[in-house]
C-alpha cells in the first residue's frame, strides 16, 4: 500500500508539473506567433508568391506587430529572469559548525533514498521546510568562510572571540521583499517541504549514477551545481525550538517527511515547474513596486499583468502538484521511525505552545522596552519544563529530559541561539538588525531586574504623567512625607466609584466599553494609549549603518527598516481597558517592591511576576480588575493590608 500511495502521489505531481510547463510553452507560442507570421509573409514576398500593394502593407503591419510583441515578451522574460525570488530569513548553519547534525540528515536521506539537502539553516519558528536557493541572485549556499556562525566558532577556537556581532552582521543581509516573502512561505509550507517517491526520482538517480561514473571510484565530488552540472538540492530549514526541546531521535522522525522532499526537487519537470512559478511570483512582487518615471511604470504594469495572468492560469495545477508531492513524501517517510514519529508529533504541538507563550508573555515585554532576550531557545526548554511540572497531562514529557537533546548536534549552541533570538525579534517585533544603546541583549538571569522592574516603573511613571495631564489631584493627607509624590493611593482614589456614579465607558477609539468605570476611567485609558502611541512613534526605527559605512547588502533591505515590520505581529492592538489594567498592576507592583520588600520575578509561562517572600503572587489580577472594571477598591485594599503594602507612600519611578 505504501508503494502504491507513493506512486499515485508522484504521478499526480508529475502530471500537474507538465500542465504548468504546457502553460509556459503556450505563452511562448503566443509571443512567437506574430513573428512566425511575419517570417512567412517576408519569405513569400522574397520568393514572389505574395505580391502586390495589399501584401506589402500586410507584411509591414505584421512585421511591426511581431517586433513589438517580441520586445514586450523579451521585457517580460527579462523581468521574470532577473526578479529575485523571496527567500525566508534564516540563520545559516555550515557543516563545520554542526557536523553531527549534517551526518544525521545525510543518514536520513540515505534511508529514504533521496538526495541530501545542500545546506541547513535555522528559523525562529516551529516549522521545517525545504527552500530552493539556486537563483543566481541568491548566490551559492552559505559556506564556512562566509558564515557568521562559523566566524564566531573560529574566533573562539583561536582564543580571539569574534563576539555575537559577527552573527548579527550575517543577519543584515536577510531582508527580502515583503509581499513575495509571505506568498513564498505559504507556498513552501504548503508543499515545498514534502515530496518524493522512488519511481519519481529516476531522473535524479540517473544523474547520480552519471556523476559517479564521471568521478570514478575515487569518490571525488560531483561537478558544482550550475548550467552543466547536477542541480543543487534545496536547503533544509529547521525550526530552532525543535532543536532545543526535542531529543535526537524525535528530531530525526520529524525531519523524515521533510527530507523526503529532496527527491522531487531534482525531478526535471517538477523542478522546472517550480522555478517558473517562483519566477512569476517574484516578478509580480517587483512590478508592484512604484516606478520613478512614467515609462518604467507602464512597462512594469504590463509585465505585472502578464505575470499575474500566468500565475492565475498555473494556480490550480501548482496546488495539485504540491499536494501530490506532499502525499508521496508522507508515504515514503512512513518507513522511518514510524512509532517514534507519533511521539515526536506530540512534541511538535507542545513545542509550538511553549514557543508561542514564551514570545507573547516573556519576549514581547522586553522587545517593547528595547531589550531582546538572547537565549529564546533555551527559554522554551525552561517554559516547557515548567509546563510539564504544572500540567499532569505533561508529566511523562519531563522524563525525556534525560535523553540527548538535539541542540547537542551543534558545536556552538549558545551562539546559534543568540543569532536566532535576534532574528526572532526582527521578524515578530521589528527591531533593528544590530544591537545598540536602545536595542541591547539581555540574559535570563538579568531579566527580572533589567526588564520586569524597569517595565513596571516605566508604566507607573506613564500612569502618573497622564494623571497629571488630566489634572488629577494628589493626596491632601498632611501626614504623608511627600504629598505630591507618585502614590498608589492617588490611582485608587481616582478609579474608585463614589455613590451612584455610573456612566458608559468609551474606549480610546470611540468604541463602547462595558462597565461602570465612567468617563474618568475612559479618559485615563485614552490618555495612556495616546502616550504609548507617541512614545512608539518617537522611537528610532531605522537600522544602524553597516560597519565601515558600507552600503546595505540587499536592495530589499529598506523594506525591513521603513516601518513595515513586524512581518508576524504577535498580538492584536490592546484595548483601552487592557492598557489601563496593565498600568495599574505595574503601580501595585512598584508599591509592593518599595514598601513591602517584594522583588520582580520571571514566570516562564506567564511572564513578569511579583515575588513576595520568594513566592509568586497569583491572586493580584482579579483584585485589580475589580478596581478597574467595577470601581471597587475593597478587594485590592484587603490584599494590600494583608501583605503590608502601604499605598500612601511614594514609589520610585524611572
Amino acid at each position: 500500500m505504501t508503494g502504491m500511495g507513493v506512486e499515485a502521489g508522484a504521478q499526480a505531481a508529475r502530471s500537474r508539473a507538465l500542465a504548468v510547463l504546457r502553460i509556459r510553452s503556450r505563452a511562448l507560442a503566443v509571443a512567437l506567433l506574430p513573428a512566425a507570421a511575419a517570417v512567412v509573409l517576408l519569405a513569400g514576398g522574397a520568393t514572389g508568391h505574395f505580391t502586390g500593394p495589399g501584401w506589402s502593407v500586410t507584411r509591414w503591419i505584421v512585421t511591426v506587430v511581431a517586433v513589438v510583441v517580441l520586445l514586450c515578451a523579451a521585457g517580460v522574460a527579462l523581468v521574470v529572469a532577473r526578479a529575485r525570488p523571496a527567500m525566508s530569513p534564516t540563520v545559516p548553519i555550515p557543516e563545520q559548525c554542526a557536523p553531527d547534525l549534517y551526518r544525521l540528515v545525510r543518514d536520513l536521506a540515505d534511508r529514504l533514498d533521496v538526495p541530501a539537502p545542500s545546506a541547513i539553516a535555522l528559523t525562529p519558528d516551529c516549522d521545517s521546510w525545504l527552500e530552493d536557493r539556486t537563483h543566481p541572485s541568491h548566490g551559492p549556499p552559505p559556506t564556512a568562510e562566509s558564515s557568521a556562525v562559523d566566524a564566531e566558532a573560529r574566533g573562539r577556537a583561536s582564543g580571539a572571540r569574534a563576539g555575537p556581532s559577527a552573527l548579527r552582521a550575517g543577519l543584515s543581509g536577510l531582508s527580502q521583499n515583503l509581499s513575495g516573502l509571505r506568498h513564498s512561505m505559504a507556498e513552501i509550507r504548503g508543499g515545498l517541504s514534502h515530496a518524493g517517491n522512488r519511481d519519481q526520482d529516476r531522473g535524479w538517480n540517473r544523474n547520480r549514477d552519471r556523476d559517479r561514473d564521471r568521478t570514478g571510484a575515487r569518490g571525488d565530488a560531483p561537478p558544482p551545481p550550475g548550467r552543466h552540472g547536477a542541480p543543487a538540492a534545496p536547503v533544509l530549514v529547521i525550526g530552532s525550538p525543535f532543536l532545543w526541546w526535542m531529543r535526537v531521535g524525535e528530531l530525526r522522525a520529524v525531519l523524515a517527511p521533510v527530507v523526503a522532499g529532496t527527491g522531487p526537487s531534482a525531478h526535471p519537470d517538477i523542478a522546472a515547474a517550480r522555478r517558473f512559478i517562483r519566477g512569476l511570483d517574484a516578478a509580480v512582487a517587483v512590478t508592484a513596486t512604484p516606478a520613478r518615471n512614467p515609462v518604467s511604470r507602464a512597462a512594469l504594469t504590463g509585465a505585472g499583468w502578464v505575470a499575474r495572468l500566468l500565475l492565475r492560469s498555473c494556480r490550480e495545477h501548482a496546488a495539485e502538484m504540491e499536494r501530490g508531492v506532499a502525499a508521496a513524501a508522507s508515504e515514503r517517510a512512513q518507513t522511518v521511525d514510524y512509532g517514534l514519529r507519533i511521539v515526536a508529533q506530540e512534541q511538535v504541538g507542545l513545542a509550538y505552545a511553549g514557543w508561542d507563550r514564551l514570545l507573547t508573555r516573556v519576549a514581547l515585554p522586553a522587545w517593547r522596552m528595547g531589550r531582546w532576550p538572547s537565549r529564546l531557545d533555551a527559554g522554551v526548554v525552561a517554559a516547557l519544563t515548567e509546563l510539564s511540572r504544572r500540567d499532569r497531562l505533561a508529566e511523562g514529557f519531563a522524563s525525556r529530559l534525560g535523553e540527548r537533546p538535539a541542540c547537542d548536534l551543534l558545536e556552538e549552541p549558545g551562539v546559534v541561539d543568540e543569532a536566532t533570538s535576534l532574528l526572532a525579534a526582527r521578524l515578530f517585533h521589528g527591531g533593528p538588525a544590530e544591537p545598540g544603546p536602545d536595542w541591547a541583549p539581555v540574559g535570563w538571569h538579568d531579566y527580572p531586574d533589567e526588564v520586569v522592574d524597569r517595565k513596571w516603573r516605566m508604566d507607573a511613571a506613564r500612569l502618573h504623567r497622564v494623571l497629571d495631564a488630566l489634572g488629577v489631584r494628589h493626596t491632601t493627607d498632611s501626614t504623608v512625607p511627600d504629598p505630591d509624590g507618585p502614590t498608589l493611593a492617588r490611582v485608587m482614589d481616582h478609579l474608585t466609584i463614589q455613590g451612584d456614579e455610573s456612566e458608559p465607558d468609551v474606549g480610546p477609539g470611540g468604541e463602547p466599553d462595558t462597565g461602570p468605570g465612567g468617563e474618568r476611567m475612559a479618559a485615563l485609558a485614552a490618555g495612556l494609549s495616546a502616550e504609548m502611541a507617541r512614545e512608539e512613534a518617537a522611537a528610532p526605527t531605522a537600522a544602524p549603518a553597516l560597519p565601515g559605512g558600507g552600503e546595505p547588502q540587499s536592495p530589499d533591505r529598506a523594506l525591513w527598516d521603513d516601518g513595515t515590520l513586524p512581518l508576524f505581529p504577535l498580538q492584536p492592538p490592546r484595548t483601552g481597558r487592557e492598557v489601563l489594567t496593565d498600568h495599574v498592576t505595574a503601580m501595585v507592583c512598584c508599591a509592593a517592591m518599595d514598601t513591602a520588600g517584594a522583588t520582580p520575578g520571571l514566570d516562564w509561562l506567564d511572564g513578569p511576576s511579583l515575588l513576595i517572600d520568594g513566592e509568586r503572587t497569583a491572586d493580584l489580577a482579579p483584585r485589580v480588575l475589580a478596581l478597574v472594571e467595577d470601581g471597587d477598591p475593597a478587594p485590592l485594599r484587603d490584599w494590600l493590608r494583608r501583605l503590608g503594602i502601604r499605598p500612601e507612600k511614594p514609589v520610585r519611578l524611572v
